[in-house]
């Protein structure tokens, strides 16, 4: 599988990453990686960024996740984007399905993160917990939007303030709301629907993203759901 090209200049260079592709190799993980291809097609990103292994990457998307990411070209860039990703002041909005009809029109999930004892997983900590039990938890800000709503399902418009690893799929599990297709953070039950949906990715496409290059102009990039995933929300009720 192979990443789309939105757009390229000088500076950066927008793509679309497919569900199913890592972004970088780590550990003892052998397959073709985003920055393998990269790195294929351009080779003057080996000294673009902080570390040999992820040239060129400075933000990442799970490998079932698939949607928008920007490729700093040059180290300049890489420092301008790293900082806003630091500071907040990207924009990145994603588009989810999850079980379960949200009533809300709108809300936010602020549960700190941490790692959970399982190891590959994160954990939410509820606000009922006192963070001297708990001083692991790091801050994490979710907002949601409903653009649709089904008798079972609800189509989700989701920004995140802060970047957590597995953010957006520990926080509305933690809401009561998987993702379709995530078996990662899901009850058994829930496993099971995603398995009779055949679906074999997360329903979790980064649909938008805005930052600012290096002369200070704002820049907005914004795709649509991929085949697979309109197809999944054309049998949903």
């Amino acid at each position: 599988m192979k990443y789309k090209k939105i757009k390229e200049n000088k500076e950066f260079l927008i793509i679309n990453k497919p569900s199913g592709l890592i972004v970088h190799r780590a550990g003892h993980i052998k397959e073709e990686s985003l920055a393998d291809q990269l790195l294929k097609k351009y080779p003057k990103l080996e000294k673009v960024g902080e570390d040999p292994s992820r040239p060129g990457i400075v933000h990442r998307l799970d490998k079932l996740v698939s949607g928008l990411m920007v490729i700093p070209k040059t180290q300049e860039s890489f420092n301008n984007l790293k900082k806003q990703f630091q500071e907040r002041q990207i924009t990145k909005v994603y588009t989810a399905l999850v079980y379960g009809r949200i009533e809300a029109d709108e809300g936010e999930i602020d549960f700190p993160i941490k790692r959970s004892s399982q190891g590959n997983k994160m954990a939410a900590i509820p606000k009922t917990v006192k963070k001297e039990t708990n001083p692991d938890g790091r801050q994490a800000v979710t907002e949601f939007e409903v653009i649709k709503k089904f008798i079972n399902y609800t189509l989700l418009k989701v920004k995140i303030k802060t970047g957590r690893t597995h953010q957006i799929r520990v926080h509305l599990f933690a809401f009561g709301h998987s993702i379709v297709g995530d078996d990662l953070y899901s009850a058994k039950k829930t496993r099971e629907k995603n398995k009779k949906l055949g679906l074999d990715r997360i329903f979790l496409a980064a649909t938008k993203l805005g930052f600012k290059d290096l002369d200070g102009v704002y820049q907005e990039f914004e795709i649509g759901l991929p085949e697979e995933l309109e197809e999944v929300l054309g049998r949903v009720k």
